[in-house]
């Protein structure tokens, strides 16, 4: 134990002190959604993209912005506040925001001006290579936005419940906060079940498998690959704050396969609503040309995403 007025003391005191407010010694952090926005086009999915946000911002006790790339005119401000007007007894906090430029650049710009936390984009559910290589505004967004991107696949007037969340448990810096921004979603949204998948690479059985003997190897080492890996996921889910997890099932679930193709193939057979998944890092041009991990995920859209930063 560190003496009260040691020089060991001082110094771990002083390293806490600096640590952001949302973190806690020993628990997992939960960092709350405080403010969303919404990208707003004045398309036939206008209604169910903000009947869809407007509920994620009364779910979670947020302000929400909506953000238009265009000039502010009194038809669009009636048409806002028609569509809003549902809301209005539920006291709806919101701002309307309009500016012209480029899609990209007014919305993460007003994102950030704004302090949005958790950015919401309508999606298309799947992409041709010509459109994945070229970049859709979702897809340019969600590799330079400096908050949460949540992708709606199918937005919906009515809402449709989130019963089950998939989180990648990739042993990664970025896991222990997309685990927990998983959990505190799932209970705001009353979810009944989160599955973490922690997806293991081929190369990591690294065993030519051409008799009995070798196959038995390279299942023991499955099977310590498995054991380890749900131990440390356990410790993530131990240290997170009980609140919320209680009422939730959770499965741990250790697959062999690529990164990002895997994760999104056993969301869309397991039938999740929300899958969750770390924040991609920085790009080359080659990574673009040829996509791995988050990019399969961006391609395919297996079902609503959401991305931590």
């Amino acid at each position: 134990m560190l003496k009260s007025n040691s020089i060991e003391h001082k110094i771990f005191i002083k390293r806490v002190s600096s640590l952001p407010k949302f973190l806690k010694i020993n628990e997992v952090s939960i960092k709350p959604f405080n403010v969303l926005g919404i990208g707003v086009a004045f398309s036939p999915n206008l209604k169910p993209n903000l009947y869809e946000a407007s509920r994620l911002a009364l779910f979670f006790k947020s302000k929400l912005v909506l953000i238009h790339v265009g000039e502010q005119s009194e038809d669009k401000i009636k048409t806002l506040k028609i569509i809003l007007n549902t809301f209005k007894k539920d006291s709806l906090n919101y701002e309307v925001v309009f500016k012209t430029g480029k899609p990209v650049d007014v919305i993460l710009s007003s994102a950030e001006e704004k302090k949005v936390e958790l950015l919401i984009l309508g999606a298309l559910k799947r992409e041709n290579f010509v459109k994945y290589y070229l970049g859709s505004i979702a897809r340019k967004i969600t590799r330079r936005a400096k908050c949460s991107i949540l992708l709606l696949t199918n937005p919906s007037i009515n809402r449709i419940p989130c019963k089950h969340i998939v989180v990648n448990g990739l042993e990664d810096s970025k896991t222990i906060q997309t685990i927990s921004s998983a959990f505190y979603v799932g209970k705001q949204l009353n979810a009944e079940k989160i599955t973490i998948v922690e997806e293991i690479t081929q190369n990591q059985v690294a065993i030519k498998i051409d008799d009995d003997k070798s196959l038995r190897k390279a299942t023991i080492i499955k099977e310590r690959i498995r054991l380890r890996e749900n131990t440390r996921v356990k410790h993530i889910i131990d240290d997170i704050p009980k609140e919320y997890i209680e009422n939730i099932s959770i499965k741990s679930q250790p697959i062999f396969g690529k990164r990002g193709y895997s994760i999104g193939h056993y969301a869309q057979i397991s039938r999740a609503d929300l899958l969750v998944m770390n924040a991609p890092a920085k790009m080359s041009f080659w990574d673009r040309l040829f996509p791995h991990d988050i990019e399969h995920i961006l391609t395919e859209l297996p079902t609503d995403v959401l991305i931590i930063q």
